[in-house]
């Protein structure tokens, strides 16, 4: 009898009968692809180019009775599972080598309530899919700042925008969730409904099941929004008169700077070309006309390098970092949070952006507060709320040669900037989740033990393991 081999949960290998899969198959509505097939190849990429995973089986989900087939196959067979959703996973989670991947990245609908004000969307969906949906309405979900980024991966991990300081976290404005649990069975998850899980998903990562659809509350905005983008070069008193400002913005200021070098691109003036700058990004969360006033300061600190702000849709926003995420390029990225931004910290910043291998890094600065600081610990399990400032690191790079110098980049960014840092991390940048029990240990704080029962209830086998996982044997 011909067989197939796939990953298993003891970490061995099970010879599954093609018969079996064939029987699968036939029942699906979506596809299953093995390596043999023609689509296999560009099934299986990851978006970070880090990862080039050959998974046995890649089950392609049109809808949620194809994702409960699917758990209750691996489940009756022992596999090991992957969960695929938008794939921008940094940490390359989103597939396994030998594994059986359940994949919802066809499953990218988005339906629209206008007058309860919230949307229903699919798992598998793109920030871009809807935010098309949602402005036809003017109304948006607070989400990311990249439209390629899957909606899954983004508010089970929390979910950090141009519009967080306004409105929360995307995991902030949750109504419902829809999954597929490890027994193979669909529930509801809300405020009043497994309102323990609904807490859990609400931050607290993505494994306790799958997730077929979120609901969200809509929030009225656009579609034209004041969005603010200035390069200057990277001298110390722009960031002093950056700190001065994040200090005293309003809530409807969603600031994203960072550091980096100029790209050599028609864009930009050739002078600058390679040479360190610090840009400061914005949207404003409110009409355009009060937005072009508020974000105005920003353009005057001094002479920029290049200044493109300006009024615009607020779908283009959401595309304007696109270009630097292109799917295939090599990421590394990790979090810190600060507890202050001091002259001490501007010159560590400075010192190690100047660092970085590939012109394509940078050093960002999330100003935090707002509404995500008046969400309480019963309402998401994410921590810290308090903290002024969260710093992303992210290496981006192109050769796998220069794999080990963009990687230990980042790794002497986390601990140059150890000595200002408050507790926490950020689980959406997570590295490759190197000693992943104790990180989200760090994520969560007081929060991981509540976790832990969450799992214990849902998932007491661990059988969703291949994501920011939480043991149900953590103690």
């Amino acid at each position: 009898m011909e067989t197939i081999s796939i990953a298993n949960l003891r970490g061995s290998q099970s010879a599954i009968p093609i018969t079996e899969l064939d029987t699968l198959s036939s029942r699906l509505r979506g596809t299953l692809i093995r390596a043999e097939d023609i689509s296999f190849d560009e099934a299986r990429r990851l978006w970070n180019g880090m990862f080039d995973k050959r998974p046995a089986v890649i089950l392609r989900c049109t809808g949620v009775a194809d994702v409960i087939d699917a758990v209750r196959f691996a489940r009756e067979r022992n596999l090991l599972v992957a969960i695929r959703g938008g794939a921008h996973n940094v940490a390359g989670l989103a597939s396994y080598d030998g594994g059986f991947v359940i994949d919802l990245s066809q499953m990218r609908a988005v339906h629209v309530d206008p007058n309860s004000r919230t949307v229903r969307v699919e798992a598998g969906a793109q920030l871009g899919d809807i935010d098309r949906e949602t402005q036809a309405f003017g109304l948006v979900v607070p989400t990311g700042v990249v439209s390629e980024t899957g909606i899954a991966g983004l508010t089970l991990n929390g979910g950090v925008g141009w519009l967080r300081r306004k409105w929360g976290m995307t995991c902030d404005n949750l109504v419902s969730v829809e999954l597929v649990t490890a027994e193979g069975q669909w529930i509801k998850a809300s405020k009043t409904e497994h309102s323990d899980l609904f807490w859990a998903l609400r931050g607290g990562g993505g494994n306790f099941g799958v997730v077929t659809n979120f609901e969200f509350e809509l929030q009225p905005l656009g579609p034209e929004v004041m969005f603010c983008f200035v390069m200057y070069p990277d001298h110390k008193d722009i960031l002093q008169k950056f700190s001065q400002f994040a200090q005293n913005e309003p809530e409807e200021v969603g600031m994203l700077s960072f550091t980096g070098t100029v790209p050599a691109d028609e864009s930009f003036p050739e002078v600058w070309w390679y040479k360190p700058f610090f840009v400061v990004a914005a949207c404003y969360a409110g009409s355009a006309e009060d937005g072009e006033r508020v974000l105005q300061p920003l353009r005057e600190w001094g002479t920029p390098i290049i200044d493109f702000s300006d009024r615009m849709p607020y779908t283009e926003v959401q595309k304007f970092l696109d270009a630097d995420y292109p799917k295939g390029r090599h990421y590394y990225w990790k979090s810190v949070y600060l507890k202050e931004f001091t002259d001490e910290t501007i010159d560590t910043l400075l010192t190690l952006n100047r660092q970085a291998p590939s012109h394509h890094s940078t050093i960002d600065i999330w100003t935090m507060g707002g509404a995500m600081n008046r969400v309480s610990s019963d309402e998401s399990p994410l921590s810290p709320r308090e903290t002024p400032f969260m710093i992303g690191i992210e290496a981006n790079w192109d050769e796998a040669k220069e794999n080990d110098h963009n990687i230990a980049w980042v790794r002497d960014c986390v601990e140059g900037l150890a000595p200002f840092a408050a507790p926490g991390i950020y689980l959406n940048f997570p590295g490759f989740m190197e000693d992943a029990d104790q990180l989200v240990k760090t994520a969560y704080g007081n929060n991981f033990q509540r976790l832990v029962k969450v799992k214990q209830q849902y998932d007491p086998d661990n059988f969703f393991r291949l994501n920011q996982n939480i043991n149900p044997q953590a103690v």
